[in-house]
């Protein structure tokens, strides 16, 4: 869930409310890692818990959003000067074959097209 203005759950529409927050690992340019709360909010209706993340970060990704959009858009690569092996090809391999996704998740208006 991506945070906005609106506290709605997008399984039910019932309305949110702040549960608890944890602990993200984000991994970052130079080979850093910071740890980033995230709140996570209950839905008043159905119950469901949903994380609330940021525009620096895509679900499911330990990479801030800033460096898998540079590789998406082929302005880092495995060559690239300091991040030759961070992160790997495989990793930018996957992230290419997840790119319609990714950018979907990134842009819903535009339909991942940007």
């Amino acid at each position: 869930m991506v945070t906005t203005e609106q506290s709605v759950c997008p399984k039910c529409g019932g309305a949110l409310k702040y549960y608890d927050s944890v602990p993200r690992i984000v991994r970052t340019k130079n080979r850093e890692t910071w740890k980033v709360p995230i709140r996570r909010l209950r839905c008043q209706c159905c119950g469901a818990i949903h994380r609330e993340l940021t525009e620096l970060l895509f679900p499911y990704k330990q990479y801030e959003a800033e460096v898998i959009l540079g590789v998406l858009d082929g302005l880092l690569t495995y060559e690239t000067i300091g991040f030759e092996d961070y992160p790997c090809e495989m990793t930018m391999l996957r992230w290419f074959s997840q790119k319609a996704q990714l950018l979907l998740w990134r842009y819903p208006d535009t339909k991942g097209v940007m």
